[in-house]
């Protein structure tokens, strides 16, 4: 076995974040393109050393004509290098990439849990992770958004995620794929420009190396990287805070009288005027997260914000779902 510069670096970095240990069950979600042959073509090479039972998983979204071509290629695959396969097959063809990733997790989740694998692997890169930052900072977010694509994330009761490939861009993988003649299927719906993500891809992102930076793709990974670190820290604190606010007082249900009644949680304001406005917007953001049935937009975000400093008497029109949050002396309400 060849062992090249890109095996010493994912060997390094699985050993120095922490990502797997000795001895443990290792599912790799293997599509068959690029990424996912350059990963698991890296971790059968690092095996010998981790002592890791691996197994492959492949999802077949029934999206392309070639998809089952494409799911038996993945399986000789996973024959040729005596590893156990495991294909999961959507019901109806999944159209949009949101539903197909939410699909995919919970396939995969499900092959993990029923073989006891602790671990699922996927081939995410500096260039994903690039590509998810643009296009979050586009449609409009925080740091949070920005961050997107950590190394490790719990993804059900007993499993995590792992992203090993996040330091590599995909003209790595591409030409790592080269050098071992790795058998790549290539998916048609990567050039199909109806897909945002795409059009970042062939057309945002070349635009961007030529004109601004030739490395953008690892510079914008290491700004998700930095924003990783420090969203995990304001969260934290942001959690502490919130604690504060809402333990001051009787916190949340079942006042006693009946206006009282109808409250779902009180935050004192005394306590939420000392902090920094960052701080301010993530516990409003996290409280909102609780009480309204989708994700906080930034409008929601900042209503609930100005009633830190607002007159006593004040109030919120209705969030999603009906609630109002009052202003009602030291506290703020939501109802």
């Amino acid at each position: 076995m060849a062992w090249t510069p890109l095996h010493a670096k994912i060997h390094r970095t699985i050993r120095s974040r922490h990502l797997f240990e000795r001895h443990q069950r290792l599912l790799i979600a293997v599509s068959g393109g690029q990424d996912s042959l350059c990963l698991i073509k890296l971790l059968l090479d690092l095996q010998p050393k981790w002592e890791w039972h691996l197994g492959i998983a492949h999802c077949d979204h029934r999206w392309r004509s070639d998809s089952q071509a494409n799911a038996h290629h993945v399986e000789k695959l996973a024959k040729s290098w005596g590893i156990s396969f495991y294909l999961e097959t959507a019901n109806e063809p999944i159209n949009s990439e949101a539903a197909a990733r939410d699909w995919r997790y919970e396939a995969l989740s499900a092959i993990a849990q029923a073989n006891n694998y602790q671990y699922i692997v996927t081939g995410h890169t500096a260039s994903d992770r690039a590509e998810t930052l643009l296009y979050n900072l586009i449609r409009g977010t925080g740091a949070d958004g920005l961050q997107a694509l950590t190394w490790q994330r719990p993804l059900t009761t007993g499993i995590i995620l792992v992203r090993p490939l996040l330091e590599i861009t995909r003209t790595q993988t591409q030409q790592f794929c080269q050098d071992f003649q790795l058998p790549i299927w290539e998916d048609s719906t990567n050039q199909d420009l109806q897909y945002a993500r795409n059009r970042i891809r062939q057309e945002l992102l070349p635009y961007l190396r030529q004109n601004f930076n030739p490395q953008v793709e690892s510079a914008l990974a290491q700004t998700a990287e930095l924003l990783q670190a420090e969203v995990e820290y304001l969260e934290k604190a942001a959690g502490q805070l919130r604690d504060s606010a809402l333990g001051m007082g009787h916190g949340a249900l079942g006042m006693g009288d009946e206006e009282n009644s109808l409250i779902t949680l009180r935050l004192n304001r005394r306590v939420l005027q000392k902090a920094p406005l960052a701080l301010q917007r993530r516990v409003m953001r996290q409280v909102l997260q609780q009480v309204l049935p989708d994700a906080p937009s930034f409008e929601h975000i900042e209503k609930l914000t100005a009633l830190i400093t607002a007159p006593n008497r004040s109030q919120t029109d209705p969030f999603p779902g009906g609630a109002i949050a009052q202003v009602q002396g030291d506290w703020i309400c939501l109802k």
